[in-house]
């Protein structure tokens, strides 16, 4: 077969035109959606990391939410109870110084019922005593006990203090009436000149007096001036003596 040098360069300037063709009008086009296609590809590649980002920073935003909930709810819940413990400590001394409080006052009125008990005891021991004294002396009681009784009298009024016998004179200047004075037995005369003697001394003047027997006296005399009861007789002693209890003072 002959090698024909034109038909060759024909179809080399044919492969040549079409090779033209191919990339002007096909290869070039294809190029260009490829990286159109590409660039898409790309694009939506970016897309998804950003979303993945924006989806793992809204993932670690709830979590840290999450986690300052859970730790504020713990805290709040700390609180709580740190708030209850103080409360229940409270109640819990508040009724502890109530029960301290009832207890105290308990033994307090329990006490006070132990002394106001042996008050009486020693109220009614005292009252027997003076009873079962007054039996005795009134067996022993006569005019030479009184007698004795009278010189005890006057020799108190002798010794009185300056500040009673300033009062004791000033009761005498303002007596409107005859001094009263009581005795158990009556008083001879010789007895009723000493007393009214012992007044007279006592208040600086003459003072009228009034005698009068009171036999519950049990022996000794009473003398009435005024507020002032100068006493000396069995009586007097013995209810000085019963109600001495009384005189004492209540703690």
């Amino acid at each position: 077969m002959e090698l024909n040098w034109t038909t060759f360069l024909l179809e080399i300037l044919n492969f040549l035109v079409l090779l033209w063709l191919l990339k002007r009008f096909f290869y070039k086009p294809l190029q260009n959606a490829i990286a159109r296609r590409q660039s898409a590809i790309q694009q939506q590649l970016d897309d998804a990391r950003k979303m993945k980002k924006e989806a793992q920073r809204l993932q670690q935003s709830y979590e840290n939410d999450l986690a300052a909930l859970e730790q504020g709810r713990e805290e709040a819940h700390a609180k709580l109870q740190r708030e209850l413990n103080m409360e229940r400590e409270k109640q819990e001394k508040h009724l502890t110084e109530l029960l301290q409080q009832k207890r105290q006052k308990a033994h307090v009125i329990e006490q006070r019922q132990l002394r106001e008990s042996h008050r009486q005891q020693e109220k009614q021991a005292l009252e027997q005593g003076s009873r079962f004294a007054a039996s005795l002396l009134q067996a022993g009681a006569g005019p030479e006990l009184e007698s004795r009784l009278l010189e005890f009298l006057l020799d108190a009024l002798h010794k009185l203090p300056a500040e009673q016998r300033v009062s004791l004179q000033q009761s005498l200047a303002g007596q409107h009436g005859p001094v009263e004075v009581s005795s158990a037995f009556p008083l001879s005369a010789g007895q009723r000149q000493r007393i009214e003697s012992g007044l007279n001394e006592l208040s600086g003047h003459e003072v009228q007096s009034h005698f009068r027997q009171d036999e519950q006296l049990i022996a000794g005399l009473r003398i009435a001036i005024g507020p002032w009861v100068l006493g000396a007789n069995l009586r007097d002693e013995l209810e000085a003596f019963a109600h001495l209890e009384e005189a004492a003072p209540s703690e």
